[in-house]
């Protein structure tokens, strides 16, 4: 297992028998820095002295944005992700992929966790086409393999369905069906660990409908997939456990029904 982080294993995957975990949470703990004043007050010589001190602790103001976050996931297993804007979610996902540094704790993985989301990049300038070749090399492909799975990926993505936009340049596309080619790319590969940040939110109900058989199959081929989104809808049909966020800490961690509900009691919704 791929540790994140420096330092020893505390034993948190515990006597799992059959059951292999994918990915450990130990006390994590991430801490965003922002350079700048707090009151956004002064000058713009004020503005140009902070700026020469940004190197200084007293100009920076620290976001505690995951707050001591222990969990232990398991090949198999599809993980919603709930909370409300700002809990955490998306920074949790970022510091498992190892895209952030922990300021605390640790984080383990088994295998390669790979990270889709709405707002990854794609290159605009450059056509679909070119984007599906670009993201299955990408994710480790070979050109062969893209080939094979090529038509599979357009079909799925169903950006064709209205025109040849395969063809055309991303740019020209609305954020939707960038979304859904984008999640199309990610699905033609068997992952280890698969975090998806928000995806199923974008594109029609048949498309949602694909991404979770999708996601169904990649838990079967013992993949481990964490699905963030304000769908509760979607996370009913597709995970069989949730993590819910609140203020970067787990409030709790249990099967989805169990945790649905009293998000939804909090929500009001």
């Amino acid at each position: 297992m791929a540790e994140q982080n420096t330092g020893q294993h505390d034993g948190l995957a515990g006597d799992a028998g059959e059951r292999r975990p994918t990915v450990i949470a130990d006390d994590l703990h991430i801490v965003y820095r922002v350079n700048g004043a707090k009151t956004g007050k002064g000058s713009a010589t004020a503005a140009l002295s902070r700026i020469l001190k940004r190197g200084e602790e007293r100009g920076v103001r620290k976001v505690h944005a995951v707050r001591g976050v222990s969990f232990v996931a398991y090949r198999g297993e599809a993980i919603g992700l709930i909370g409300s804007n700002g809990s955490g979610k998306s920074t949790l996902l970022r510091a498992i992929a190892g895209l952030l540094p922990a300021e605390r704790g640790k984080v383990y993985t088994d295998g390669q966790p790979s990270l889709l989301g709405v707002n990854a990049a794609l290159m605009n300038d450059l056509t679909g086409e070119r984007n599906i070749i670009l993201g299955g090399l990408a994710m480790g492909m070979s050109r062969e393999q893209i080939k094979e799975r090529y038509q599979d990926i357009v079909d799925f993505s169903g950006i064709n369905e209205k025109g040849d936009f395969i063809t055309l340049p991303m740019r020209t596309y609305s954020s939707g069906m960038a979304a859904r080619l984008r999640f199309s790319i990610a699905a033609a590969k068997d992952h280890d660990v698969l975090m998806i940040d928000e995806a199923l939110a974008t594109g029609d109900r048949k498309f949602q409908k694909r991404s979770e058989e999708r996601i169904r199959e990649l838990r079967k081929e013992a993949g481990t997939v964490f699905l963030v989104s304000h769908n509760n809808k979607s996370i009913r049909d597709t995970c069989n456990r949730v993590l819910w966020l609140e203020r970067g800490e787990l409030r709790m961690d249990g099967p989805t029904e169990e945790v649905l509900k009293e998000y939804e009691k909090f929500t009001g919704k």
